[in-house]
């Protein structure tokens, strides 16, 4: 059932991830009923998870790219039917943390609330990450953090899809921004690590509605769920 325009629907929890739990989940095709863009992962945590007009790509190790299939499985996601509140039509992003600074500027009062964006253009360069899939049952995330696949593309376009989330929901999801990449190609992509000289056209909307779906499995609820906010920082980047 689809949501609203520019509510979040959740699957899991980031910090699942990093306990590991990460064997099964929604299907791709109930996923695509959720919203228009959104990101994630796969079952095993093989690659990252970019949901762009309706399309789900499987961003994966190497630089590789597919297209989910329908039942393909998600143990985590974020996804929004995108609606913009508002357009920079065109600006430039110096580095990564320049997004935070024109979503402060453009919303002062959203701290805690979330934020979704489109960010679309050329930039001088982006560093993506990938992580490569568990090696066994139960391996988590921030150990997989440590042989994660890291590419630097320069002089590309592409789209940034992204969520800022308020600091108090660190493990829920990520707090601050959290976004994945892929090029106008449909070529290369991943975890935004690092940008530089972006001239972008930057849509935005402000998120206050979150609807939260927690797996049943019984993994899920053996493992002992916490935050590791200094874990999900280096592996988030």
């Amino acid at each position: 059932m689809a949501l609203e325009s520019n509510h979040i629907y959740q699957y899991s929890l980031l910090n699942a991830l990093m306990a590991g739990v990460s064997s099964s989940g929604i299907p791709v095709s109930t996923l695509l009923t959720k919203g228009n863009q959104g990101l994630g992962t796969f079952v095993l945590m093989n690659g990252e998870l970019l949901l762009l007009d309706g399309t789900c790509y499987q961003l994966l190790a190497e630089g590789k790219i597919r297209i989910a299939s329908p039942d393909d499985e998600v143990p985590y996601c974020a996804v929004t039917q995108f609606v913009p509140e508002h357009t920079f039509p065109h600006i430039t992003l110096s580095q990564k943390s320049s997004i935070d600074s024109v979503l402060s500027d453009w919303n002062a009062h959203s701290k805690n609330l979330f934020i979704s964006y489109r960010i679309t253009g050329s930039f001088a360069s982006i560093k993506c990450r990938t992580v490569k899939g568990q090696e066994y049952e139960g391996q988590p995330l921030s150990e997989l953090g440590k042989s994660q696949f890291v590419a630097e593309y320069e002089d590309v376009r592409g789209t940034v899809i992204g969520f800022r989330s308020p600091e108090a929901w660190q493990g829920f999801s990520v707090a601050g921004e959290h976004m994945h990449f892929i090029d106008e190609k449909r070529r290369i992509g991943g975890h935004v690590l690092e940008l530089r000289d972006g001239v972008v056209e930057m849509q935005v909307a402000v998120v206050g509605n979150v609807h939260v779906e927690l797996p049943r499995s019984e993994r899920f609820n053996e493992v002992n769920l916490k935050t590791d906010d200094e874990g999900l920082k280096k592996v988030e980047g």
